[in-house]
C-alpha cells in the first residue's frame, strides 16, 4: 500500500487539527485539513481523497451531515469519525449513515494510522469480489448492493462488511471476536452491541428468501445458512 494516499481531515479544534495534519504528513500522507463542515464538503469534491477523517461535532455542518451528503455520491471512500461521544446509539447512527470506523478522543496518531491502513487494506482485499450468491439474492460488495430478483437494496458500508464476513464462509460458524476485531477494531462489549444491531438489520433485508438465516451460535459467533 502506498503511503502517499490522500487524507481529508476535518477538525475544528486548531491545536488538534494541526498536530494530526503534521503528524500524518511526517509519515508520508498527503493531507488537506478543514476546520468546518462546509469547507470539508467543498474540499472533498476537489481533492478526491482516498480516505476521510471527520470530527463529528463541527461548525456549519457536522461530520454526520457531511457523510450523509457524500454517501449520495460516493459509497466506497472510507470514513473515520473522531468523536467524544460514547453512546451506542451515536456510533450506530454514524455507521448507518455510511461511516466505516470511529476513534474516541483523546486518541494516538499511531492508532489513527493503523485504522487508516486497515480500512484501505480491507477495501483492496475485497474490491475484487464482484457478486456473491446468497440464496435467491445477489450481493455486490464493491457497490454495497443486495439484489432480489428485480428489487435492489443499498447497504451501508458497515452492513456490507458484516455480510461479507458471513458470505465468504456460508454455512460455517464465523467467530464473533474475529468479526469484531476485523470490522470494528476490537471485540469490547460496546462494539458487540453495535454488531448485534447490524445483524438484526441484515436479517430483515434478507427476509424475502425464507431459506436464508443468520444464526446466533451461542458462545461462539454467527452462521449464514443459505
Amino acid at each position: 500500500m502506498s503511503k502517499s494516499m490522500k487524507i481529508l481531515l476535518a477538525e475544528d479544534e486548531s491545536s488538534l487539527g494541526l498536530i494530526v495534519k503534521e503528524s500524518l504528513e511526517s509519515r508520508g500522507f498527503i493531507v488537506e485539513w478543514c476546520q468546518n463542515g462546509e469547507d470539508a464538503l467543498t474540499k472533498y469534491k476537489v481533492f478526491k481523497p482516498d480516505i476521510m477523517v471527520l470530527d463529528v461535532m463541527m461548525p456549519k455542518k457536522d461530520g454526520f451531515s457531511i457523510t450523509k451528503e457524500i454517501r449520495k455520491l460516493d459509497r466506497r471512500t472510507p470514513i473515520i469519525f473522531l468523536t467524544a461521544k460514547s453512546q451506542t446509539k451515536d456510533v450506530v447512527e454514524g455507521f448507518e449513515l455510511g461511516g466505516n470506523d470511529y476513534l474516541k478522543k483523546p486518541f494516538s496518531i499511531e492508532e489513527l494510522i493503523v485504522r487508516v491502513q486497515e480500512l484501505m487494506l480491507r477495501r483492496e482485499r475485497k474490491s475484487a469480489e464482484e457478486q456473491i450468491e446468497i440464496g435467491a439474492y445477489l450481493f455486490n460488495y464493491p457497490k454495497q448492493k443486495l439484489q432480489f430478483k428485480t428489487e435492489e437494496q443499498m447497504l451501508t458500508h458497515r452492513e456490507a462488511e458484516v455480510l461479507m464476513s458471513l458470505a465468504i464462509s456460508p454455512n460455517e460458524v464465523v467467530d464473533r471476536s474475529t468479526m469484531l476485531s476485523e470490522i470494528w477494531g476490537n471485540d469490547d462489549f460496546f462494539n458487540a452491541r453495535s454488531m448485534d444491531v447490524f445483524i438484526t438489520k441484515l436479517r430483515k433485508k434478507l427476509a424475502k428468501d425464507s431459506s436464508i438465516e443468520i444464526l446466533n451460535v451461542r458462545g461462539y459467533g454467527y452462521k449464514l445458512v443459505c
